[in-house]
């Protein structure tokens, strides 16, 4: 947020949220308007971003006489196609909604009934779920159910996914290959061993986000995620904020970035600075593949569980330095008021909840055609060029390669925690550019020495057939685990799902590396990677909302965090007979 809007919303002492969408939207115009400096100077950006996306005709009027006005009406009109595309009603009708349900706030703080007003179904539901006692249970159940759904449900497509990758358009692609004369050549082990390893390592979590996104959607959509802000403003009390720094931490479920982009909501600074220090906590969705990768290797029968629990363990760390900081760096820090805006429930469309579950995949999958393939790539050049031994590039030992003996010089430093080998310490160093990198690296450091088995030959025709009687066959697998949220099996116990070549490999060495603690060093791998340094583009965003002296607070504070608390979890569990 500029300096003209901050001092703009301190003086009129608040600014309503107008939900994710809304205000990234809103966030879009004022960096437009800012640009046109002699529009800027006639009106507060943040004030006039909302006039214009409510349609207000003499706004509309008044710049288009205005140098620029064409361009940023021209803005202002693909924001609110976006906003309805999203919503499904009109933008002004939502914004209506925001500002009317902050007013019904503002009245239920400020005023007392001697008697008691009529209930609308509305607030008899909100009787029980913003109960100062059931509320917080009720939030935990429905995240749990989320996360139930996420690892549960999904597990058969993640393993179409798997199959098609590693199977047919694997075979694809070396077929093309050995067209042009290139089987056996660098050229196909880069394709194989590091594009299809590293970019196709991250796609097969592609249903798990899917799920997750479906899930949120719909309680985004229906209201409720409004009411858990609500809910969570007493806990937030104890951290010297309010129920509005919890919504920065619920988009950072989803991804960090926005999560911090978020807090320019808050007008305390101090608000939105201790926000944007606990905001990382919130384990965002990129790390939730290193979490059912692990969770479905070591922990079989209970992933869901160990999963709910890490998102749970975030949160936990979040009060608990919320507090620290609360009562030490932020101890002198002015309370500032709030009232909390309830949005009325809303039945969610299914266009709605469509659009919200593909956008947010889909920059999932963009991810993973950039960032990842281009990490993925650079691995396996590093790999592939030999520091030790006798090979040649392409042609050396993993263990030979450049990629290796560096990590090898870090690995020391993680042998307390359970995980002291290169594959493990490479990993986390690649995560540092997205945590979607930390399984893909595993994908690409693990199999790169894998045996390769002669498949059977088969017909592109074939293939598609397999691919399309496979995912029939998951999505029936899927409806029959649908009962298994709630711990009902209508269906006959079938046989246990066999782990893949990678997922032995990661046991195998975890097993190693701990001297038989596999289970221990998993988990304690698990909250590192939790609580350590987000990604590239997070840290960015902190410098830019934060500044570079709480972005570098931030770096240091969680690296050690993260080495304290997986040391905890592995000695402890030692000393304590575990795993």
């Amino acid at each position: 947020m500029k300096s003209h809007e901050r001092a703009y919303t301190q003086r009129d002492g608040f600014s309503i949220d107008y939900g994710r969408e809304a205000e990234e939207e809103i966030v879009r115009l004022q960096e437009e308007i800012t640009r046109q400096t002699n529009i800027e100077s006639q009106f507060p950006s943040r004030w006039l971003a909302i006039k214009l996306l409510e349609g207000d005709h003499d706004i509309q009027t008044s710049l288009k006489e205005l140098k620029g006005g064409s361009e940023l009406l021209a803005a202002v009109e693909k924001s609110i196609a976006h906003l309805e595309k999203i919503y499904g009603d009109d933008v002004d009708v939502i914004i209506a909604d925001h500002r009317y349900g902050w007013i019904n706030g503002l009245v239920r703080e400020a005023v007392k009934h001697n008697s008691p007003d009529r209930l609308t179904k509305s607030d008899k539901v909100d009787r029980i779920v913003t109960h100062r006692l059931l509320g917080i249970p009720i939030f935990l159940i429905a995240m749990w159910v989320v996360f139930k759904m996420t690892t549960d449900i999904s597990a058969p497509y993640l393993d179409w996914v798997d199959g098609v990758i590693s199977g047919p358009i694997t075979n694809w692609i070396v077929s093309i290959l050995g067209v042009l004369g290139l089987d056996g050549s660098w050229v196909e082990s880069l394709f194989v061993d590091g594009i299809i390893a590293g970019v196709g390592g991250v796609l097969v979590f592609v249903p798990v986000m899917m799920f997750l996104y479906l899930a949120l959607a719909i309680l985004e959509d229906s209201g409720y995620m409004a009411r858990a802000a609500f809910v969570m403003d007493r806990l937030m009390h104890m951290l010297g904020l309010h129920g509005k720094s919890f919504l920065p931490m619920l988009i950072g479920f989803g991804c960090t970035v926005p999560a911090l982009y978020a807090t320019r909501t808050l007008e305390n600074e101090k608000d939105r600075i201790l926000t944007g220090l606990l905001v990382p906590f919130m384990s965002c969705g990129a790390r939730l593949p290193v979490y059912i990768l692990f969770g479905t290797i070591f922990f079989p029968e209970n992933a869901s569980g160990v999963v709910f629990g890490l998102y749970l363990l975030g949160i936990i760390t979040a009060i608990i330095l919320g507090i620290v900081l609360n009562k030490t760096l932020f101890k002198n820090k002015e309370q500032s008021t709030f009232v909390m805006e309830l949005p009325p429930y809303r039945l969610p469309t299914l266009r709605g909840i469509w659009f919200h579950m593909w956008e947010r995949t889909s920059s999932f999958v963009r991810k993973a055609w950039t960032i990842i393939m281009a990490t993925s790539i650079v691995l396996w050049i590093l790999m592939a060029l030999p520091v030790n031994g006798n090979g040649s590039f392409a042609d050396t030992d993993v263990r030979n390669s450049a990629f290796a003996t560096a990590n090898e010089a870090i690995a020391p430093v993680l042998a307390p925690l359970g995980f002291d080998s290169w594959e493990a310490s490479s990993a986390l160093v690649t995560g540092f550019v997205a945590k979607e990198v930390v399984v893909s690296t595993m994908a690409q450091v693990y199999t790169v020495e894998e045996v390769e088995e002669e498949a059977e030959a088969t017909t592109f025709f074939e293939d598609v057939g397999e691919i399309i009687t496979s995912f029939i066959g998951a999505t029936g697998d899927t409806i029959k685990s649908l009962p298994l949220i709630f711990g009902v099996n209508l269906f006959e116990e079938g046989e246990e799902d066999e782990l893949t070549d990678l997922m032995l490999a990661v046991r195998s060495g975890f097993e190693e590396s701990s001297g038989g603690h596999g289970a221990l060093a998993s988990m304690a791998f698990m909250v590192f990677v939790l609580i350590y340094t987000p990604c590239m583009v997070a840290i960015a965003a902190e410098k830019q909302e934060l500044g570079a002296k709480w972005m570098w607070f931030s770096i240091i504070g969680q690296l050690a965090l993260a080495w304290l608390m997986a040391f905890v979890v592995f000695q402890g569990g030692i000393l304590l007979g575990l795993g």
